[in-house]
């Protein structure tokens, strides 16, 4: 039975066989209408999640400090966020991304099914805290099987017009296994790619409006100024962020108080 695509439908085709995790035979097909390159049904993953971080992921730290400075002027300036609204970073591993935008005095809470909550422990989401103004995925699509289903319940979980996030984009053909950092075989954890012409196809099957400075990804119900959104994401955000910070206030030592009194010992 051919392999349709789950971001368009159209059948798929494929575009290499791989060894995975060192041991495993990948088959990765590629979409020529969308340009989404996925494997189908990746029966390694279980062992791949034995643990929810690879070691591999040098640049979790480096990355999500990067991305909060940029985050934090994206959410100020461009949301017109003024430290009122509510943010869940869905699948946010370690809490790391939390963290640092609590420190920028934005309201975040973390989510994830497979990893534990290290350091924005007190912080958990839950439906009962109420819709969210925007949902941050951060190195997440590259993990799911179904990005359509994944996006689709996420918005729903969080109660929101608006995701942000991250995956790295290929161009042209799929590049071949051994040309591609991104793919981390040897993880076998990253198992959807995707060019900038999958994400406009996502978005519009989605129904929704989409932008991108080609590293950092919007989709919303709402229209987006792409200009401003390519402004708040690029070099502006390194001289504007602690500016936000400043003014927002850290809510650092209020969530310092906040678990002193909720009895968070451990």
């Amino acid at each position: 039975m051919p392999i349709k695509c789950k971001i368009c439908s159209s059948p798929m085709n494929p575009a290499f066989t791989t060894i995975v995790l060192g041991k495993y035979e990948g088959t990765f097909y590629y979409c020529h209408k969308c340009g989404f390159l996925c494997t189908h049904e990746p029966y390694w993953l279980e062992e791949s999640y034995s643990f929810a971080i690879a070691s591999t992921d040098t640049g979790l730290l480096s990355r999500n400090v990067a991305v909060a400075g940029r985050m934090a002027v994206l959410l100020y300036v461009f949301l017109c966020e003024r430290g009122n609204g509510r943010y869940l970073d869905i699948a946010g591993g370690y809490g790391l991304l939390t963290r640092l935008m609590r420190d920028f005095g934005f309201d975040f809470y973390w989510s994830d099914k497979y990893c534990q909550n290290l350091v924005a422990r007190g912080f958990e989401y839950s439906s009962d805290l109420g819709g969210c103004r925007a949902i941050t995925a951060i190195e997440v699509l590259e993990h799911v099987e179904d990005p359509f289903k994944f996006i689709k319940d996420a918005m729903e979980i969080g109660q929101t017009d608006t995701l942000i996030f991250t995956t790295e984009l290929f161009e042209g053909n799929p590049p071949a296994p051994d040309q591609w950092w991104y793919y981390s075989f040897e993880t076998g954890q990253h198992i959807s790619f995707f060019k900038r012409s999958t994400l406009e196809i996502l978005a519009i099957n989605l129904g929704l409006h989409f932008a991108t400075n080609g590293w950092l990804h919007i989709f919303s119900r709402k229209k987006i100024n792409r200009f401003l959104f390519c402004i708040c994401t690029g070099k502006l955000a390194a001289l504007m962020y602690p500016l936000v910070r400043r003014h927002l206030g850290s809510l650092l030592m209020d969530d310092h108080n906040f678990l002193v009194r909720q009895n968070f010992r451990n």
